[in-house]
């Protein structure tokens, strides 16, 4: 079925599901000669990995990556990087007592109105666990972007509503979410995304603006309920005045000038392309919607029922899905570079060692 594949060259296709025996991710249109192993990838996957914390869910799962194919004597041959990490910690019985009930905050009921059938232990593809594809398949594009000295990253600016971007408001939201896990109830929060060294001229101008498929990427992952770039809704609040970002012309150690902004209100991105800025991203993640609190939902047979969900779930996604935003972000930008090189006949000719 289509909506497994996502970039177009630089393109992953997902598969598998959160209690099946493996998922992973096969990726094409990786460039030949990028060294590459298992160890550059376990540590993007060790960040989304659950049971670091207090904080997150009980399960242990190790998370290792397995390479199945595109790589021979430690680089990539240009053929499809095919990788897999295989489930170890499921208890596809702690699901049993819902696999006829509709979870509220869930996919079950439009999953199974769209199919007539549902994976009902944990989520299936709609499960959280999906996104171990997207983080391996990330890592490699954060490899190949930092061979042209781009990189990508994401904090936590915000967690139960705490501004997380100091110390004591860390130690503040911690403590919120201990005792949200006490009263068997979840929350939300913010990631910020950046991206530094990205030249101008990176996206399109139209339909696959360069905002308009990070925002795609973003939206994909299964909490996220809002994107934003740069001063984002605030923007919509401000005069023109204040909002344009004013050029000026900087200078290289070498004497070479080039156009910079004095500020960054757009994030980044202007017209649907990269401006040189620093490109700046906040991702809005809801609560998690597995909390132990009695619901009222309904089942299959159209009869009322009250649910409290049982099982090992996270108080809040948004420490682990931090590296999720983080890969959706690497991909998205190393798909547009790949496309950016064919945007020139004569960076096209040389190429081909053509004048």
């Amino acid at each position: 079925m289509p909506g497994n594949t996502f970039g177009k060259l630089f393109r992953i296709t997902s598969f598998g599901e959160s209690h099946g025996r493996a998922l992973g991710v096969v990726l094409d249109g990786c460039p030949a000669g990028l060294p590459l192993s298992e160890a550059d990838i376990q540590p993007y996957l060790d960040r989304r990995c659950p049971g670091q914390n207090l904080r997150t869910t009980a399960r242990k799962e190790a998370d290792r990556i397995e390479i199945l194919s595109g790589v021979f004597e430690g680089k990539t041959t240009g053929m499809p990087i095919a990788m897999a990490v295989y489930n170890a910690d499921q208890r596809s019985s702690d699901y049993s007592s819902i696999q006829d009930v509709f979870r509220p905050g869930h996919a079950d009921l439009g999953f199974f109105e769209k199919y007539g059938i549902r994976d009902y232990r944990g989520g299936g593809r709609s499960s959280g666990r999906e996104t171990v594809a997207r983080v391996a398949a990330g890592a490699v594009a954060a490899k190949l972007l930092a061979e042209f000295g781009i990189f990508v990253t994401a904090e936590v600016i915000e967690l139960a509503g705490i501004d997380t971007t100091n110390e004591a408001g860390k130690r503040a939201a911690e403590q919120r979410i201990l005792s949200l896990r006490e009263e068997h109830d979840s929350a939300g929060g913010v990631v910020c995304c950046r991206v530094q060294g990205l030249r101008p001229g990176l996206g399109e101008p139209v339909f696959d603006k360069l905002d308009a498929r990070l925002a795609q990427a973003i939206m994909s992952i299964g909490a996220v309920k809002a994107v934003e770039f740069g001063d984002g809704t605030r923007a919509a609040r401000l005069r023109g005045s204040e909002n344009n970002d004013a050029f000026y012309m900087a200078e290289t150690e070498d004497g070479a000038a080039f156009p910079r902004k004095r500020t960054n209100h757009a994030g980044g991105v202007l017209g649907g392309m990269s401006d040189g800025s620093e490109l700046l991203l906040r991702a809005y993640f809801k609560p998690t919607p597995s909390i132990a609190k009695p619901q009222q939902t309904v089942n299959a047979c159209g009869e009322s029922v009250s649910l409290e969900i049982r099982g090992r779930h996270d108080p809040t996604v948004v420490e682990r899905a931090a590296v999720v935003a983080e890969c959706m972000t690497a991909l998205v930008i190393a798909d547009m570079l790949l496309e950016n090189a064919l945007a020139r006949l004569d960076g096209l000719k040389r190429v081909y060692g053509m004048k």
